[in-house]
C-alpha cells in the first residue's frame, strides 16, 4: 500500500498513481466533445491514461480532481459585499462592437454606474432579435436595446406568444436610418427583383427590417448574410446588387468609403411603413461621396428602443429594474453632454415608440411628475420632430423628484 494515502486520496492519486476511483476524480465533457467513459483518464495535454510521460515507461498521466464549488467568502463583511454587488447589478443586452447598440449600452453604463449602488453591465450580443430573446430567456439580462420593428419580426418569422404584452419600452433611443446602397445600374427598388441583397450578419437589425421592407413593397430579392465590409467588396465585383444597413447616420463604413464605383442610396417611401418607422433623409453633409451638395434622399428610419420585461410591482426583479429606471431618468441630462454620442441630444425622453407600449412604471413616473406628462405619453413622435417638450418635461420631473426627498 502506498504510504502517501494517509495524506488523503487526492495526494495519493498524484504521488502513488492511484486510479480515478481511488481519488474520487471525475472528468467533464466540453461542448464539442462527448463525456469520457468511466475509467478513461485525461491528462493536461488531453491524452488518455496509459500514455507515457517524458519518456519514462513506468509513469502515466493521471486526472487531477476538480473542486466542485468555489471557496466561500472569508468573512461576513466579504459575503455582504458580494450580496450588495449582485443585488443591484443590471445586465444590459447591447450589440456588436461595430454598431451603435453597444456604444449606447456602454454610455448608459458610464453615466449610471456612479449612481450607487447601481452597476450596469453592457453585453456584446448579435443584435436586435437576439436581444429580445435574451430579455425573455437569458438569466441576468434585465434591459435590452433593440429596434421597434422586432415586434413584426416575431409575429411573422419567429412567433412568440403575447410578446407585445411581455416586453415594453423605457424610452426611445436614436433613429437608425435604413440605408439601401446599390450598384450604379440599379435605378429603383423594383430593379432589385431577383437579385442578391445583403442583410448584414444574421441576427443584426437589417435581418429584421429587410424582409419587412421588400415584402411590403412587393419585391422578391435573394437575401444574403455577410458582414457589410465584405458586402461592399462583393458589390464592386457584381456578386451582389446591394446591401441594407440600419444604423444611425453617418455610418463610418460608408462615410470613409471612396465610392469610386459610383454606388448610390435609393429612396424608400414612408407610407407603407408608418406603423414602426419614421421618415428621415440622407444628405450630402452625411455622405459627400454619394450625394452632391443640396441633394437629399428621402428614406425611413427605425427607432432604437430601450426595452424591459414587463415585470409587475410585486416581483423581485422589479426592484432592480426600477432602480435602473430611476437613475436613467434622473441622469438623462448627462447624456446630452460631452463625451456622449451627439444623438442623445435628439432623444425625446417622453416620446412614444410606434407599435410599442411604454413600461407602466415609466408612464407612472411621468404622469406623477407633471400633468403635461400624461399628454406627452400618448403622442407618437420621432426625436427629429420633437418640439422640445421633452426638455420641459424632464426638468419638471427633476423638480418633482426633489419634493419626494430622494
Amino acid at each position: 500500500m502506498c504510504q502517501a494515502k494517509v495524506l488523503g486520496p487526492i495526494i495519493a492519486a498524484l504521488l502513488c498513481g492511484a486510479q480515478p476511483s481511488d481519488a474520487g476524480a471525475q472528468t467533464s465533457a466540453s461542448p464539442s466533445q462527448p463525456a469520457k467513459q468511466a475509467g478513461e483518464v485525461v491528462g493536461q495535454s488531453g491524452s488518455k491514461s496509459g500514455q507515457r510521460v517524458g519518456g519514462d515507461p513506468t509513469t502515466k498521466r493521471q486526472a487531477v480532481p476538480r473542486l466542485s464549488t468555489p471557496p466561500p467568502p472569508q468573512s461576513t463583511a466579504e459575503a455582504e459585499q458580494a450580496a450588495r454587488a449582485n443585488q443591484w447589478t443590471v445586465g444590459l443586452a447591447a450589440g456588436l462592437p461595430e454598431g451603435l447598440f453597444l456604444r449606447f449600452g456602454a454610455e448608459i453604463a458610464r453615466n449610471l454606474n456612479d449612481a450607487e449602488p447601481l452597476r450596469v453591465l453592457p453585453m456584446v450580443t448579435p443584435g436586435a432579435t437576439g436581444n429580445v430573446k435574451d430579455l425573455l430567456y437569458l438569466r441576468g439580462v434585465d434591459v435590452a436595446i433593440t429596434h421597434s420593428d422586432v415586434l413584426e419580426h416575431f409575429k411573422k418569422q419567429e412567433p412568440i406568444p403575447n410578446l407585445e404584452k411581455r416586453i415594453a419600452y423605457i424610452s426611445e433611443l436614436y433613429i437608425s436610418e435604413v440605408h439601401l446602397l446599390v450598384r450604379p445600374e440599379i435605378k429603383s427598388i423594383k430593379d432589385l427583383e431577383g437579385k442578391k441583397v445583403s442583410f448584414h450578419t444574421r441576427g443584426a437589425g437589417p435581418t429584421v427590417t429587410g424582409p419587412i421592407l421588400f415584402e411590403r413593397l412587393g419585391v422578391k430579392i435573394e437575401p444574403v448574410f455577410v458582414n457589410n465590409a465584405i458586402a461592399l467588396e462583393q458589390m464592386k465585383t457584381g456578386e451582389i446588387a446591394g446591401l441594407l444597413h440600419t444604423v444611425g447616420k453617418p455610418v463610418e463604413l460608408f462615410a470613409k468609403f471612396k465610392n469610386e464605383a459610383g454606388f448610390k442610396f435609393l429612396p424608400i417611401p414612408f407610407e407603407p411603413f408608418d406603423d414602426f418607422y419614421v421618415p428621415s433623409t440622407l444628405t450630402a453633409e452625411d455622405y459627400p461621396a454619394y450625394l452632391k451638395p443640396g441633394e437629399k434622399v428621402d428614406i425611413i428610419g427605425v427607432p432604437a428602443v430601450l426595452a424591459v420585461y414587463n415585470w409587475p410591482r410585486e416581483h423581485e426583479r422589479f426592484r432592480r429594474v426600477s432602480r435602473f429606471i430611476d437613475a436613467y431618468m434622473e441622469r438623462f441630462n448627462g447624456f446630452r453632454q460631452q463625451p456622449y454620442h451627439p444623438k442623445w441630444k435628439d432623444i425625446n425622453l417622453a416620446g412614444a415608440v410606434p407599435g410599442w407600449s411604454r413600461y407602466w412604471y415609466v408612464d407612472e413616473k411621468l404622469k406623477v411628475a407633471t400633468p403635461s406628462a400624461a399628454q406627452a405619453a400618448t403622442i407618437t413622435t420621432s426625436p427629429r420632430t420633437a418640439d422640445g417638450g421633452d426638455d420641459k418635461l424632464y426638468k419638471e420631473f427633476l423638480t418633482w423628484k426633489k419634493t419626494q426627498g430622494k
